[in-house]
């Protein structure tokens, strides 16, 4: 049975800027497991996509004076496990395998490509997404790093 050897929670508002303090963030906890220069990269980049999906698509209908937050929950564990979820109160998604899929989009054409499910699947060991609209989604991550 694998064995958490730590774990830390983190609440940010919905700012663009957040997004590179996740990456730092996950850089530095993660750093304990010491993961290769690959793994680290690949791990910083799906936490990036993560929470810039919450921020542009989830939070999306707020007022520019409004805020929400990103949720982002880290677990490190003796097995050479990270497990990363990224959480938010958003909007939701209607149809998560519909969102899943490659090129889909709700933005406006040319201004997203449609790819960050697939961006954070394919860092990633696993990637589970949960939603409800109106309520949130959570992005479950989980990698594997070498012995």
């Amino acid at each position: 049975m694998k064995k958490i050897v730590n774990e830390m929670k983190l609440r940010l508002p919905s700012k663009s800027v957040n997004e590179g303090v996740c990456r730092a963030v996950i850089s530095a906890f993660s750093a304990e497991l010491n993961p290769t220069v690959e793994e680290l990269g690949d791990l910083r980049c799906a936490v990036s996509e993560a929470v810039t999906n919450s921020i542009v698509h989830g939070y999306a209908h707020l007022k520019e004076d409004e805020i929400g937050y990103v949720y982002i929950s880290v677990r490190l564990y003796d097995c050479r496990e990270i497990t990363v979820e990224v959480s938010d109160n958003g909007c939701g998604i209607a149809d998560v395998e519909q969102a899943m899929r490659p090129s889909f989009t709700t933005g406006e054409r040319g201004e997203r490509c449609g790819m960050g499910f697939l961006v954070m699947e394919s860092f990633t060991d696993s990637l589970t997404v949960k939603s409800r609209p109106g309520k949130g989604t959570t992005v479950l991550m989980r990698k594997i790093l070498k012995p």
